[in-house]
């Protein structure tokens, strides 16, 4: 398990008493996500499901990997409304955003990060898994920006919201049926709310990695998936080929690459950009 990366610079807090909401917080791309946000001034909501989905052939975070990122967020002076939540259950992502905003007083940035894949054949694939995927990773999405957005309308100051994609959001892939169609899915739904939250100065943008060195791949589900020709493949064995995939010479990215872009398109600085699908993939959309 990594740590967060942390700014070194000193004085660059972009998001000082702001509060951001964020949702698969417990590990990977989502406590990178909390503890910059966290490093450069704001405070976090942060939920995880925390539990194992069946169709997920990997191990998913758990209620201490959600406590670390609550005190890895207080160690660089933030603080932490944590709450074990599924994001199919619109009521507790409500639940989660009201003790937010008691607890802090505002709501202005949304990182809808939960998600979640398996791989299997369209033709093979159960209709759990289906469910469970799109569930998670589309109407995930939508009900956490539901759930957010009255907060951030409300107060009036505009707002910034940033949906995880994927690269499978933008093109095709192989045993990924429920991953793929979710994925386009949320990109397609972050432009119909980037139209409509415009009238309320609430940028919506979404980011589209490439493979990033989260607990999502790094397991021995994933090793043996892609060096299925090695005995005991480890993750970095995996690099041969996935290496190939981006025009960089770089296997993978690391959460922090992702948290980069993320707390950008949430800052003064994205201000006049909405609707953007913002690929962080290491040049894999050039490879075809």
């Amino acid at each position: 398990m990594t740590t967060a990366s942390v700014p070194t610079e000193q004085g660059r807090r972009r998001f000082e008493d702001k509060v951001v909401f964020i949702t698969g917080a417990a590990r990977g791309q989502g406590r990178e996500a909390a503890v910059r946000f966290a490093a450069e001034g704001a405070n976090v909501i942060g939920v995880d499901l925390a539990a194992q989905l069946e169709s997920i052939p990997y191990p998913m975070a758990t209620p201490e990997d959600l406590a670390t990122t609550v005190a890895q967020v207080e160690q660089v002076g933030g603080a932490m409304v944590s709450r074990v939540a599924d994001v199919r259950d619109l009521a507790a992502l409500e639940g989660a955003v009201a003790e937010g905003l008691e607890r802090f007083g505002r709501l202005d940035m949304v990182v809808a990060n939960a998600g979640v894949m398996a791989t299997s054949l369209f033709t093979e694939l159960s209709e759990a898994a289906w469910v469970e995927i799109v569930g998670t990773n589309l109407t995930g999405v939508w009900k956490t920006v539901r759930a957010a957005a009255p907060a951030i309308i409300e107060a009036d100051r505009g707002g910034s919201v940033v949906v995880t994609s994927s690269i499978a959001g933008l093109k095709g892939m192989w045993v990924s049926a429920p991953y793929v169609a979710s994925k386009h899915g949320v990109t397609g739904l972050m432009k119909t709310m980037a139209l409509e939250l415009s009238p309320n100065n609430i940028r919506v943008n979404s980011i589209h990695p490439s493979s990033v060195r989260t607990p999502m791949i790094e397991n021995d589900y994933f090793a043996n998936m892609m060096r299925g020709d090695l005995d005991n493949p480890t993750f970095e064995d995996t690099a041969s080929v996935l290496n190939p995939m981006q025009a960089l010479d770089l296997p993978w990215l690391e959460s922090s690459d992702i948290a980069n872009a993320v707390l950008w398109l949430c800052s003064d600085e994205a201000r006049g950009i909405t609707g953007v699908s913002l690929p962080v993939d290491g040049g894999n959309m050039l490879m075809g």
